[in-house]
């Protein structure tokens, strides 16, 4: 399927300025190139996405529907192309990493804060990103390492176990959930629960494990990312499931375990086959794998 990028430009300016004139000027084009553009995307999706009113312009229902989708594409687009420019740099004096948003929140600060006690002066890149695209940095050379789900090994690369990682409750502390040692699924059937769609996969190994069961849970919001799960949960807007090192003390919330069933997920370290880590990239790989391990292991405690 062809991908009209300059048409999903138009869309997004239009739908973010609310008139076709505003939207224009933001893209240094006239209004007519603008509304040419969106007529070709329109075109070739055979839907209307845009309406245009005497107070400018207003999206249609599949507009609404495609706007969120839309704008995160024009996001992961901008982030490859950063990946492109960085990859063609030479800049030996840093060590650049990938791993999960969820690992990154959970063990990130502690692990750099480590690293710069044992190797003062070191520069550290991190891509805080999905399983996919760390499979790419670090086959593209990009990345020295990846920490990340398991998964088949894709070609050229290596996969070391590192821990498992067990999915959580999260509630405020005041909940009455809270003060217990576990929580049985079966006890959220009366909670409202925040879903969390991650590229990583995390609400379908929830679901696949669940089976049938999960139709009897209460899931009233959905979001794309866990650090605004987190905070709906502050909010007292529900109760979320989340993999155990994506919360923090800092976030002031209460994790208690899942069982019954219990669920977790494989971290691994992703290498380059045959090319063994030396030097800062190996220490700062071996510091974060022990602070993985260190939280995953409270996490079940």
């Amino acid at each position: 399927m062809h991908i009209d990028f300059l048409g999903i430009q138009a869309f997004l300016a239009v739908a973010e300025c609310g008139t076709f004139g505003l939207a224009a000027a933001r893209l240094h084009l006239t209004q007519a190139a603008v509304s040419h553009r969106m007529r070709k995307l329109e075109e070739s999706l055979g839907v209307e996405l845009i309406v245009r009113t005497s107070r400018g312009a207003t999206l249609t229902q599949a507009g609404e529907a495609m706007l969120p989708r839309a704008r995160q594409s024009v996001i992961q687009l901008e982030e490859s192309l950063a990946v492109a420019r960085t990859s063609g740099q030479v800049a030996p004096a840093w060590v650049t990493l990938a791993c999960l948003p969820t690992v990154a929140a959970g063990v990130l600060v502690h692990a750099l804060h480590r690293v710069e006690a044992l190797l003062p002066g070191v520069r550290i890149r991190v891509f805080d990103s999905s399983p996919g695209e760390i499979v790419e940095l670090v086959q593209a050379g990009s990345c020295a390492f990846g920490l990340t789900l398991e998964q088949s090994a894709p070609a050229g690369l290596r996969m070391e176990p590192v821990a498992r990682e067990r999915f959580v409750l999260v509630c405020p502390r005041e909940h009455a959930l809270a003060r217990l040692p576990s929580v049985d699924w079966s006890t959220l059937e009366s909670e409202s629960l925040i879903r969390i769609s991650l590229p990583s996969g995390n609400s379908a190994t929830i679901d696949e494990t669940l089976g049938p069961f999960r139709e009897r849970l209460k899931w009233v919001y959905e979001t794309q990312r866990t650090a605004m799960a987190l905070q709906m949960v502050r909010a007292g807007l529900g109760l979320t499931v989340v993999p155990a090192l994506a919360v923090s003390p800092q976030d002031g919330l209460a994790v208690v375990p899942l069982c019954k069933p219990e669920i977790g997920r494989m971290l691994v370290l992703l290498t380059p086959e045959g090319v063994p880590l030396m030097g800062a990239p190996r220490l700062i790989a071996d510091t974060f794998v022990a602070l993985i391990q260190e939280h995953a292991a409270i996490a079940v405690s």
